[in-house]
C-alpha cells in the first residue's frame, strides 16, 4: 500500500512543479486516473488544462495526443481510417489521434455530435472498430476533455450519454494572487514543463490500478453510495438522476481516493469527498428550477447533508 501511494504522490509532487496551487484538483485527477476514468475539465481558456494533460503524460512517459475539435471534424479524423496500400495491395489501418495513452479532446462540444460519438466506443470499451476491424486501445488509456464553460456560440452541448461516460467534471479555476505571482516568476526564463522529468514508469501504474481494485469497502459504504445515487433520483428538482454507473463510479474512485489517504480500506470520507465532482454532472435539472438557480452541484450538496453517514468497519483479520 506504501509502495502505490508513493507512485501517485510522485505524479501528483511532479505535475505540482507546473500546475501551481491546484494541489486539491490534481489529486482529484490523479484518482480519476488510478481509477481508469476519464474525466471531462470545464473552464475558462489559461488555466493550465492542457498542460495538465501533458504534465500528466510526461510524469508518466505515456504517449500523448492533443485532439483539437472543431465542427467539421470527422469521425474518421478521431479514429483513424483504412487505406488501400499499392505497395502491399492491401487494405491497412491507419490509426488517428485517439490512440494514444493520454489523450487530450480539447473544446468537445466544438465539435458534431457524430463526431463526439466517435469516442463513446473508445472511452467505454477501450477499443475502436473502423471499417468491421476491431483494435484495441493502449494501456493505460486516459481522455481528459475540456470545453468552455462560457461562450456557447457555435457549440454542441455533450448528450447525457456522453457525460456519463465521464467519471468527474472538475474545474482548475484562477490562481490566487501569491500563486499567480510564482507562475509568472517559474516562467520567467524557463517554462516549467520544459524541465519536467518522468517520474513513473507505466508498469508502475498498472500496478497501482489493480492494487486500488483490491481497497476493502464495507457493506455499509456500498449502501452510503447507493442511498447517495437514489438521492439523485429522488430530488424534487432533478429530472433525471445518476445511473448505476454512477455509482461504479463512487465505488472504484473512493477505492482510490483510500489509497491517496495511505488506507487499505475506505470510509465515508472517501466518498463524500469525491461525490461532487463525479454526480453533478450526471443529474438533469428540471428546467423551471433551474431558472431559479437549482443546479448539479447545489443538489449534490443538499444530499450529502440529508444522507445519514453510517459507521463503517475496518478490513476484517483473515
Amino acid at each position: 500500500m506504501t509502495d502505490s501511494k508513493a507512485v501517485a504522490e510522485a505524479i501528483i509532487d511532479n505535475v505540482a512543479k507546473v500546475i501551481v496551487g491546484k494541489r486539491h484538483e490534481l489529486a482529484l485527477a490523479v484518482a480519476a486516473l488510478l481509477a481508469q476514468g476519464h474525466i471531462l475539465i470545464e473552464d475558462v481558456p489559461g488555466v493550465g488544462k492542457t498542460t495538465l494533460a501533458k504534465s500528466i503524460a510526461k510524469s508518466l512517459g505515456c504517449t500523448f495526443n492533443r485532439l483539437q475539435f472543431t465542427p467539421d471534424l470527422l469521425p474518421s479524423d478521431v479514429t483513424g481510417t483504412t487505406i488501400f496500400s499499392q505497395k502491399t495491395g492491401e487494405f491497412e489501418f491507419r490509426p488517428g489521434p485517439i490512440m494514444a495513452q493520454i489523450v487530450l479532446v480539447d473544446e468537445i462540444n466544438r465539435a458534431s455530435p457524430k463526431s463526439q460519438s466517435a469516442l463513446l466506443e473508445c472511452m467505454e470499451e477501450r477499443q475502436i472498430t473502423v471499417d468491421g476491424a476491431t483494435h484495441k486501445m493502449p494501456l493505460p488509456f486516459w481522455v481528459m476533455a475540456t470545453q468552455n464553460p462560457i461562450e456557447y456560440e457555435g457549440t454542441f452541448p455533450l448528450p447525457e450519454a456522453q457525460l456519463d461516460r465521464f467519471l468527474m467534471r472538475l474545474s482548475l479555476g484562477y490562481p490566487s494572487t501569491n500563486d499567480e505571482i510564482l507562475v509568472m516568476e517559474r516562467q520567467q526564463r524557463v517554462h516549467p514543463f520544459e524541465e519536467l522529468e518522468q517520474v513513473v514508469v507505466v508498469a508502475d501504474l498498472l500496478r497501482v490500478h489493480q492494487a486500488v481494485k483490491e481497497i476493502y469497502v464495507d457493506s455499509l459504504v456500498k449502501e452510503y453510495i447507493v442511498a447517495l445515487v437514489d438521492g439523485t433520483r429522488r430530488h424534487s428538482a432533478v429530472q433525471l438522476g445518476a445511473s448505476p454507473r454512477g455509482s461504479l463510479a463512487l465505488f472504484r474512485t473512493g477505492q482510490a481516493w483510500a489509497l491517496l489517504q495511505g488506507r487499505d480500506y475506505v470510509l465515508p470520507d472517501d466518498i463524500k469527498a469525491v461525490t461532487q465532482p463525479i454526480l453533478a454532472h450526471r443529474l438533469i435539472i428540471n428546467p423551471a428550477l433551474r431558472m431559479k438557480g437549482a443546479s448539479g452541484s447545489t443538489v449534490v450538496d443538499e444530499i450529502l447533508a440529508s444522507t445519514p453517514v453510517p459507521g463503517v468497519k475496518a478490513r476484517p483479520r483473515s
